[in-house]
């Protein structure tokens, strides 16, 4: 749970920071990091050393192996207390507030960042973490096209090379398509605006033609861009009085994509099948497909 993250980061000293720092950092080259090298990177004496990793390990930020050497390698919860140290040293947030989604591939929670210059409001803020490779490596391997050459990844990379993705491509798409707008990144996470109203399944529509017909337009934009966003449905589009945002894009696929028809025709079925079955509005996949790549009508 995001509360135990919360605390054991707030218990962090210093000393424990350059730890994890050091395990991080050494799991680029490293299944399970040499307890020599985090002697190279702490600069703390062997003693001083042992003693906080066995507290890191009770905190279960940190686990050791013995065989065939003395080896470490984070947890989740010290990945995510690294970067929500780097947004509070950014002025990027300023308070955490309660988890609100938790998935199999992120967990999402509620945030404040202090305005510019103390004048202002306190604006609210939303905290992605990634949450790839924590299952199972393979998996993510297969459903990731950008890393399916990778012989060798640990989950921290796969987390962080998929929020990476996430941020580049809402930063590229935003304002021209309907996405909540990136305030800060850092390793597996993202700092974003709050979107706006809330998520479509959740959502009875006065006018469901009209919101369909708007998903269908904002997905033309994103083509227009060059971008399918490969993974839609009513559960990553929020819907508010004035339009619709969409939202998860680390599957996102460019044009040129082997699958782009397929991945595209899927979008888009996702949709239909959803305003079908809860508004019974039937449209054509096929119609709507022509309708999205013809760009010269953007």
């Amino acid at each position: 749970m995001i509360d135990d993250v919360i605390k054991k980061f707030k218990d962090l000293d210093n000393k424990e920071l350059r730890i994890i720092t050091g395990i991080e950092i050494g799991m680029k080259h490293y299944e399970w990091v040499p307890i020599e090298e985090l002697i190279k990177f702490s600069k703390l004496p062997y003693g001083t050393l042992d003693y906080k990793l066995r507290e890191l390990i009770k905190k279960k930020m940190v686990v050791a192996t013995h065989i065939p050497y003395d080896g470490y390698q984070i947890y989740f919860d010290a990945y995510d207390a690294l970067a929500l140290n780097t947004f509070v040293k950014r002025g990027t947030i300023s308070a955490i507030g309660d988890e609100i989604g938790v998935g199999k591939e992120s967990v999402v929670l509620e945030a404040v960042k202090d305005p510019e210059l103390s004048i202002g409001e306190k604006q609210g803020v939303i905290v992605k973490f990634h949450r790839e490779g924590r299952t199972s490596f393979k998996q993510v391997k297969r459903l990731r096209s950008h890393l399916a050459e990778r012989e060798h990844f640990s989950w921290i990379y796969a987390a962080r090379l998929a929020a990476k993705r996430e941020a580049d491509i809402m930063k590229q798409l935003y304002p021209d398509v309907s996405t909540p707008k990136i305030i800060d990144h850092n390793r597996h996470a993202l700092v974003m605006e709050v979107a706006n109203g809330s998520l479509l399944y959740k959502t009875k529509l006065g006018d469901p033609e009209w919101f369909l017909d708007e998903i269908m337009r904002q997905m033309k934009i994103t083509y227009s861009k060059g971008i399918i966003h490969s993974d839609l449905s009513e559960y990553n589009i929020f819907v508010f009085d004035k339009g619709v945002q969409f939202i998860d894009w680390p599957q996102y696929v460019g044009i040129g994509h082997p699958h782009e028809d397929e991945l595209l025709e899927r979008d888009i079925s996702n949709v239909l099948k959803y305003f079908k079955r809860k508004y019974n509005i039937k449209r054509d996949v096929a119609e709507l497909a022509i309708y999205i790549k013809d760009i010269e009508e953007s």
